[in-house]
């Protein structure tokens, strides 16, 4: 049976893709490839409108200008498409900057506020003055793919409302520092604060992703074992590294 082609997402590649966000882009894409699925990736920026109903969406980080740059053009040229897709169980993967758009927004110290869409029931922070960024290696547990490696360098503060974390601090900072959530899940949509990149570090979780993706046309699909040799390597280190 042949396997269907998935329309990869990549929203805003010019200005929210820090820390190496990129590679969850390449690391998807060749994952799914070497399954024989074909991936198209369609760069979607600013002033462009997001019109047909993507397989999967990567959205990565950005610092608060590039958020307050694209705020309208996301709420007004992405977000209803993006609303429909993740209801409609679409794969989402939102980190940093993009989890805090998918949320509801980011207030700064002066009382500002970038809006978010809302999706996610979280909101964002700026921390009280002369508190420390949350940064550092981070290792996250996670139900539905164990263990997550990654890097974290956020200054705001996350709180969740009524979404479930996407899993639960083993070392690092998390959302907030204080109550061991780190990001966010609703449906399939996941929001974190894991760079590093993470899908190369963490192919279990990135397996998921391009199940989810794969399951909508194909329900039941699973991908074929890989030689993940050096993948767990990579995941090793960053895990000693961070206790």
């Amino acid at each position: 049976m042949a396997q269907p082609e998935l329309r990869l997402v990549w929203l805003y590649p010019d200005s929210m893709s820090l820390y190496g966000d990129r590679g969850n882009v390449i690391a998807l894409t060749k994952r799914a490839e070497w399954r024989g699925v074909k991936v198209t990736v369609v760069p979607v920026g600013h002033g462009e409108r997001l019109e047909e109903a993507p397989d999967v969406v990567l959205f990565g980080g950005g610092q608060d200008r590039e958020q307050r740059g694209l705020e309208e053009d996301f709420l007004a040229l992405k977000g209803p498409r993006l609303r429909d897709a993740i209801e409609d169980d679409v794969p989402v993967l939102a980190v940093c900057g993009g989890f805090q758009m998918l949320a509801h927004g980011y207030r700064d110290a002066d009382g500002t506020t970038i809006r978010g869409l809302g999706v996610l029931d979280a909101t964002t922070e700026a921390p009280p003055r002369g508190a420390a960024r949350c940064i550092g290696n981070v290792v996250v547990h996670t139900e539905c793919a164990g263990d997550l490696v990654g890097f974290e360098n956020h200054g705001g503060r996350t709180k969740l409302g009524s979404c479930a974390p996407f899993g639960r601090v083993l070392s690092g900072h998390g959302n907030n520092g204080r109550d061991g959530t780190e990001g966010a899940r609703y449906r399939n949509c996941f929001g974190t604060y894991l760079h590093g990149s993470l899908l190369p570090k963490n192919p279990r979780f990135t397996d998921l992703l391009l199940a989810l993706a794969v399951g909508r046309h194909e329900p039941g699909w699973q991908p074929a074992p890989l030689d993940d040799h050096i993948e767990q390597q990579a995941h090793d280190a960053a895990l000693a590294q961070a206790r």
